[in-house]
């Protein structure tokens, strides 16, 4: 029977695979991803040893990373912050975030089928302006709006600003769209190891159907996309009601928390396996629910 480790190791090498992907496809290759790495085991084990509560020494991070002293005592040093990888992101692609949801989710901003409405840069009520100012009156709506364009999510017209995007997915600005990039798979990747551990049962769930034709895949991603449209709405409502309400009502130490919900849609051509044929010579179909681990709540 193999151990946890080594299964837990077989699934995320599996996992790794768009990632490595990833990096060939923009010039990292294996040894300067391995360097790298090591960073990242000191991190997690210094937030392993935080969490427990032990002490947070050269000898503790060593032995649970299997990263060697002196390598400990030297990535512990000050970085220059010019190299730093995790860069905070810019506060107007935040601020431009925040537009789009309120864009997306307030009646106000929304035709009668519930679609963003283009608007006017000058209504008081419900122009653009009024959008980004009820967001925030800290940075100029031009500069807002000069962000949604750049990053490929908004069009000034003639007739008002338009929405081009569902929802806040930059086509344009690989920096911005590599921050989404991380925040979103991170936040994912997150959800399912602590299910997997038993130390949270939060909601990671798919469909799952294969031995489909490319139209009948096309169309789950039309009605996928439609799916996350209503999901949206309900969820940035409640969302946008319980931040408003914490900022009134809660005290400054308890505002600690932060939540994601996501969606993903995903379909690749296959080669159909030997074993999924039955024994006419047909393909055996079958559309699932693939549920993440489930386990009790602890008390």
């Amino acid at each position: 029977m193999q151990s946890r480790s080594t299964v837990v190791l077989d699934v995320c090498l599996q996992l790794l695979k768009p990632l490595v992907a990833l990096l060939l496809r923009h010039g990292v290759t294996y040894p300067a991803f391995s360097v790298a790495l090591k960073r990242v085991f000191l991190e997690a084990a210094q937030d392993e040893l935080r969490s427990q509560g032990a002490a947070q020494t050269d000898s503790a991070v060593s032995l649970r990373s299997g990263i060697h002293r002196r390598d400990v005592r030297e990535m512990a040093r000050p970085e220059n912050p010019d190299t730093q990888p995790n860069a905070p992101v810019p506060k107007p692609m935040n601020m431009a975030a925040q537009v789009v949801a309120r864009w997306l989710s307030d009646p106000l901003f929304l035709d009668a089928d519930g679609a963003p409405k283009p608007l006017l840069r000058v209504r008081k009520v419900d122009g653009f302006d009024a959008l980004v100012k009820g967001v925030s009156s800290d940075i100029r709506p031009r500069a807002v709006l000069d962000e949604l364009v750049r990053l490929g999510i908004a069009l000034d017209t003639p007739d008002g600003v338009v929405l081009s995007s569902p929802g806040f997915a930059p086509r344009q600005g690989f920096v911005e769209m590599s921050q989404l990039f991380k925040a979103n798979l991170h936040d994912h990747l997150a959800a399912a190891g602590q299910n997997l551990d038993g130390d949270k049962n939060f909601l990671e769930q798919s469909i799952f159907v294969d031995q489909i034709t490319e139209q009948s895949a096309h169309r789950l991603h039309i009605v996928s996309a439609k799916a996350w449209r209503q999901a949206f709405k309900t969820v940035m409502q409640e969302a946008a009601a319980r931040f408003e309400q914490d900022q009134r009502e809660a005290a400054p130490h308890e505002l600690t928390h932060r939540a994601r919900f996501g969606v993903y849609f995903y379909s690749q051509q296959e080669d159909l396996p030997h074993a999924q044929l039955n024994s006419a010579g047909d393909p055996v179909s079958k559309a699932t629910h693939d549920a993440a681990p489930r386990r009790k709540p602890k008390r």
